[in-house]
């Protein structure tokens, strides 16, 4: 794949760096999202980050993405666990969707291991830290 990929971050992403090491790593988000691009490039994609606490917000984005991205890698923090909405959103877009999380929520909260977005992801990683975002780079650059 040669395209673009939306990077999509939800609540709270914007603390990393602040937020428990052991769950979240050390990088802060504009650290995170620059090694995105850089792998990114790598692979011959081009990576454009978004993060918002608003879930109208991220709503909103997301609809603004139909027809303008070839792949969605998200991490959509705690909306994963309940907010359909973004499910149905993600939906939408009609391209390859990787779910990502940094700390590994199948050995965290028994809240941390539901997922509404994971039927409509074509990849999932968690538990990897950064390099579970590397993982979804090179998904889409291989299968989308």
């Amino acid at each position: 794949m040669t395209g673009r990929v939306a990077l999509l971050h939800g609540p709270n992403l914007n603390m990393l760096g602040r937020r428990p090491a052991v769950h979240y790593g050390t990088l802060t988000l504009a650290e995170l999202e620059r090694q995105v691009r850089e792998w990114g490039a790598e692979l011959d994609l081009t990576v454009v980050p978004f993060q918002t606490n608003h879930e109208g917000a991220f709503l909103e984005h997301v609809h603004g993405l139909i027809g303008a991205v070839d792949g969605v890698i998200t991490n959509p923090g705690a909306w994963t666990h309940y907010q359909w909405s973004i499910r149905d959103a993600l939906e939408l877009l009609d391209v390859p969707v990787c779910e990502v999380h940094l700390s590994n929520v199948e050995e965290r909260e028994p809240h941390r291991r539901v997922s509404v977005i994971r039927d409509i992801a074509a990849f999932a990683v968690w538990g990897k830290g950064v390099d579970g975002y590397r993982e979804a780079l090179q998904f889409l650059a291989r299968e989308a």
